[in-house]
């Protein structure tokens, strides 16, 4: 069962081509979208959230590549920050600096941060045994998958070389994952003052074998550490309101 399905007073609006579904989950009201693939996808879905829907915190999920040592398929890395890696406006300004914000790395809300990790933290303890099934473990060599913190890098590129992760890294070696949407969800989030929060289901190694079994992944695997992240999310923030 994905997020929409479990939505109580649900109502879609169509605007640019995407689905906005306005509802309840697990007692907070929230907007659901798929964002679409790319910066200017997710750039125009989050300026939608923020000025038709009002919204005040956002908090993206999806898949990503890894890029880090350590950081396996399965693991989650939870955003501290996020750099477009392929903004480069020398010598109007410095390489991934964006032009009129002096800023290079976009940095996460510590405090919603904190909440989707604890969330992301207690779902690999206690639900991923059960919420993964043994044949998509053995499929894709799930074993103990870790939550992971720190630098992710976006850019319009699906990155399918070793050695394209391989020069990245020498140019941003605290990066953790590449993907294609976070650093721009961060850059509105920044100009428009809305926390946020960023992160990413450690999909492939971003390499030759990247797009092997991916649909299937995302399906089986992605969504559902979506959606018990979530899940956890929303509980804990409905106790708050209780308290």
């Amino acid at each position: 069962m994905g997020l929409i399905d479990q939505m109580q007073d649900k109502n879609r609006i169509q605007r640019g081509m995407r689905d906005y579904t306005t509802g309840s989950l697990w007692g907070i009201d929230c907007v659901c979208v798929l964002s679409r693939i790319g910066k200017v996808a997710a750039s125009a879905t989050v300026a939608t959230l923020i000025e038709r829907f009002d919204v005040t915190h956002i908090v993206f999920t999806g898949v990503a590549g890894s890029a880090g040592n350590n950081v396996e398929v399965g693991d989650i890395v939870l955003a501290e920050n996020l750099v477009q890696h392929d903004m480069d406006a020398t010598p109007l300004a410095a390489r991934f600096e964006v032009p009129l914000t002096g800023i290079s790395a976009f940095a996460t809300d510590c405090r919603l941060s904190g909440l989707v990790g604890q969330a992301a933290f207690d779902f690999l303890a206690i639900d991923w045994i059960d919420a993964i099934a043994h044949q998509d473990k053995l499929a894709f060599k799930l074993t103990t998958p870790r939550l992971h913190r720190g630098l992710i890098a976006s850019g319009d590129e699906f990155i399918t070389s070793s050695d394209k992760i391989a020069a990245l890294k020498l140019v941003l070696p605290e990066m953790l994952a590449v993907e294609m949407e976070g650093a721009a969800v961060a850059q509105v989030c920044f100009e428009f003052g809305i926390p946020f929060a960023v992160i990413r289901t450690i999909s492939d190694n971003a390499n030759e074998n990247a797009s092997i079994d991916f649909k299937r992944f995302l399906e089986r695997v992605a969504q559902r550490y979506a959606f018990h992240i979530v899940k956890r999310m929303c509980s804990a923030l409905h106790m708050q309101k209780e308290d």
